[in-house]
Formats: C-alpha cells, sequence, structure tokens
C-alpha cells in the first residue's frame, strides 16, 4: 500500500501545505500573502493562518533584509576557531557575553571537541580585523588560542 494511513489524508495535506509555505518564503521573504497564496494553490484566508499558526509555533522566526557586505563597510570576513584556557561557568559566560555583544561578531557558535567556539567576523579590512582582534578577543581573559581563516571566496553564502 501507497500513501498515508487512512484517515490522516487531512494531516498530510496540512504538512504538505505548511513545507510549500515555508519553501516560498525562504525563498522570498517579502512575498504578500495573495502572492504566497497563489504558489502554493490555497486562498488567501487559508493561506495567512497558516503563516500565523508558522509564527505562533516558531517555525517561522523572523524575517529580515540581507545587505551587502560592502554597503555596511564590512565587506572583509574572518572565521576564527578560538579555544578557552578552561571551561568553568565564569569563564564561558564572560567570554560569550563579550563576543556576543560585539557588532563585528556575525555569528559565534560553542562547540563540542576543538576548538571551542567557531567565530564568524566581518569588518572594513585588515587593519580594522587587527585591532578587533588585539582589541577585543585578546583582551578577554583566558583566551588560550585563536586561529584567524581569511575567506578568499564566498561559494554558498547564508540565506
Amino acid at each position: 500500500m501507497c500513501g498515508p494511513p487512512s484517515g490522516s489524508s487531512s494531516v498530510w495535506k496540512r504538512i504538505i501545505f505548511d513545507w510549500a509555505i515555508i519553501a516560498e518564503l525562504e525563498r522570498d521573504g517579502r512575498l504578500t500573502n495573495v502572492e504566497l497564496a497563489q504558489r502554493v494553490w490555497l486562498t488567501t484566508g487559508p493561506c495567512l493562518r497558516r503563516v500565523q499558526r508558522l509564527e505562533a509555533d516558531g517555525v517561522i522566526q523572523g524575517y529580515r533584509a540581507v545587505i551587502a557586505p560592502a554597503a555596511r563597510g564590512r565587506s572583509f570576513e574572518v572565521l576564527l576557531d578560538l579555544s578557552l584556557e578552561a571551561q568553568d561557568a565564569e569563564t564561558v559566560e564572560r567570554f560569550e557575553q563579550v563576543l556576543a555583544q560585539a557588532e563585528e561578531v556575525l555569528e559565534l557558535r560553542r562547540l563540542f571537541g576543538t576548538p571551542d567556539y567557531f567565530v564568524r567576523v566581518a569588518v572594513a579590512d585588515l587593519a580594522a580585523y587587527e585591532a578587533f582582534l588585539s582589541q577585543r578577543v585578546m583582551t578577554i581573559p583566558r583566551v588560550k588560542n585563536v586561529t584567524s581563516h581569511f575567506t578568499m571566496k564566498t561559494v554558498k553564502p547564508s540565506r
């Protein structure tokens, strides 16, 4: 037997429509409800209710504009592998708080294993990166090791 179990076709339809809505909004978050409804073969009322439910459920977490790094004066991107001397709560919290507040930091991830953190930074140029590294990162207590990787080319940008 192929397909969903009997009596569950409405569940499958809901899942299919939800994923279609998600896919369209990932491609273009500026779609109007009318355009979105047309693309996923729904009328506007049910489409809007589905989007609102996906937002309320936390599936759709927000909408944003993607700004060219050069327009913000931050076209020099650096990826950092960073390790701390210790993993006690105070060291970790202080490090994360300082870097999370830095406007140069685009992404900050704590990792399992080594290194302890992955940090994605965007600055104007090499001199700005050197200033960020020496004045912001290296002044945080208990930073053990920083390895910088300079982006040659972005093959697939983040969404």
